[in-house]
């Protein structure tokens, strides 16, 4: 299953995160993370432990770092599609619950429509198999007429 044409990954091979996979290559989602995502069958799911750095003032997972965990996820699923060179244009996010420093994060999401220039998706993020975000996400594919400049 190919996540994403322009990012490599590098599988894990020991520890808690053995058989998933780290996506390298954007440095703020290096920074804001790690995420992580592995294959089941022919989804995929999108994982990531709360630590510190993403904690609010209350102690628990800022919105924040939880809505850039979403928009990373769109890109996982939109590869799905085998066309994930995309940008943001939309992300909907439903706050439903809390996240603990030391809990884990899943999210499982779909592409729900796919057109010549967009990628539709929505997603469920869970903490130890309690919902915490629903969100919904539009990208729009790009074509990379030059390597240094990118056309919508």
């Amino acid at each position: 299953m190919n996540v994403s044409e322009g990012s490599p990954s590098l599988e894990i091979t020991s520890g808690d995160w053995a058989g998933w996979s780290l996506t390298e290559g954007d440095p703020f989602n290096a920074h804001v993370g790690p995420f992580y995502h592995k294959g089941e069958g022919e989804t995929l799911v999108c994982a990531m432990r709360v630590a510190p750095h993403h904690l609010n003032g209350g102690g628990s997972l800022h919105g924040g770092a939880l809505a850039t965990f979403a928009d990373w996820s769109l890109f996982v699923f939109a590869g799905l599609t085998g066309d994930s060179d995309a940008v943001t244009i939309g992300l909907n996010c439903d706050y439903v619950g809390a996240a603990p420093l030391g809990g884990q994060l899943s999210c499982r999401g779909e592409v729900i429509r796919e057109t010549g220039s967009m990628i539709f998706l929505r997603g469920l993020i869970t903490c130890e198999e309690s919902p915490i975000m629903a969100f919904s996400g539009v990208l729009k594919k790009i074509r990379r007429s030059n390597p240094r400049t990118l056309a919508l």
